[in-house]
């Protein structure tokens, strides 16, 4: 009797061990390989919040598993399908200081690229991001102009010049509703110079840096024809 109350005894103390570890003790952690397949299977599912939460772990766990490669880009990817482009570029910003020499790079330059081109904010605040874009996509057509890449790169630099000029218009254009009409025809004259190969713009800016022109010359003529002017020249005298 005293062994099977005994035996009994035991089974209760084991079995409250499971509990506890299944309570209080930490869980084992996901493999990289385990990692990097739940962020493949949220990607197809348009799950990138839970895409980025997996390959975060693989990279901070496993930085040098085979996988950490691979899961870097994917990071990138899920963060631009996501739409967080800025956190998209600081990942392939990363992965390029990282892997200069990877059979990536030519899509990584490219994600890159139209990251910049797609973070850039309205078209009154200064447009950096997409002169740099401009850089990686010539750096595609310079280096890797094989690559299916670079045809789509073409395309992109012709967008973010439009962006740019269209920026140049906005500040030309402040220029002339504020009356500085000088500033606005050098700006106007710069737009036509540079974006010459945009045709709507080319045309906008030639016949906006014209009237510019005409005005400035007017305030200038009746600058120098008002009494104040003449009236300090007497004084100075």
């Amino acid at each position: 009797m005293y062994k099977i109350f005994l035996v009994g005894l035991v089974s209760v103390i084991l079995s409250g061990c499971g509990v506890i570890d299944y309570y209080f003790l930490t869980p084992p952690e996901d493999t990289a390989q385990e990692l990097y397949q739940n962020a493949q299977a949220s990607m197809q599912e348009k799950d990138y919040a839970a895409a980025i939460e997996s390959l975060v772990k693989l990279g901070d766990r496993y930085p040098f598993s085979p996988y950490s490669i691979q899961g870097r880009i994917m990071l990138g990817d899920a963060y631009f399908l996501n739409k967080q482009y800025r956190e998209a570029i600081d990942t392939y910003d990363e992965f390029l200081s990282l892997h200069p020499r990877s059979e990536q790079v030519p899509y990584v330059l490219f994600q890159l690229g139209v990251s910049k081109y797609e973070v850039q904010p309205a078209i009154d605040l200064p447009q950096d991001q997409v002169a740099e874009a401009i850089e990686h996509f010539q750096r595609i057509i310079q280096t890797y102009p094989e690559t299916p890449y670079a045809a789509e790169a073409r395309q992109y630099i012709e967008k973010c010049r439009r962006r740019l000029a269209e920026h140049e218009l906005y500040i030309a254009n402040f220029y002339w509703e504020s009356g500085s009409y000088k500033a606005a025809w050098l700006r106007y004259d710069a737009i036509f110079r540079e974006y010459g190969d945009i045709a709507d713009v080319a045309s906008l800016a030639d016949s906006r840096r014209k009237a510019a022109f005409v005005k400035y010359q007017e305030t200038a003529v009746g600058e120098e024809l008002s009494p104040s002017r003449w009236k300090k020249w007497l004084d100075w005298l």
